[in-house]
């Protein structure tokens, strides 16, 4: 089991398109939440709970730091389904511009495999 760590989450590189100086393009506030949900695993399947499909719905308001969202677990018998929650919470808190974050726990519709990004099938051998 992976115990978020206390520091920020690392950042991605930034998209291409920046400056013409070769700068690159500031990151947006979703990207960097993205990044963040990234730096969460689960402790059952090892991957992140954002590409194992665990986040059903994102909200970030840019304009005033709010994040909303709902998740859900590979199952509802999870050894951690009270830890999960403030590990996300935390690790969203950390990003300087986020003002408030919302974590919503939800059980419908239940987890299945198919919600998995393609990096995570490819990860645990499954495409």
């Amino acid at each position: 089991m992976r115990i978020w760590p206390p520091q920020p989450p690392k950042q991605p590189p930034p998209p291409a398109g920046g400056a013409k100086d070769g700068t690159p393009a500031p990151l947006s506030l979703h990207d960097k939440v993205v990044a963040a949900l990234r730096e969460v695993y689960d402790p059952e399947i090892p991957g992140n709970i954002h590409d194992l499909g665990l986040i059903y719905k994102l909200e970030v308001e840019e304009a005033t730091g709010k994040v909303s969202l709902e998740m859900t677990l590979t199952t509802p018998n999870c050894p951690v389904a009270d830890e999960i929650p403030g590990q996300v919470r935390a690790a969203v808190g950390h990003i300087p511009e986020v003002t408030e974050v919302e974590v919503n726990l939800v059980w419908e519709p239940p987890w299945t495999p198919q919600r998995m990004s393609d990096d995570a099938r490819l990860m645990l051998g499954l495409s």
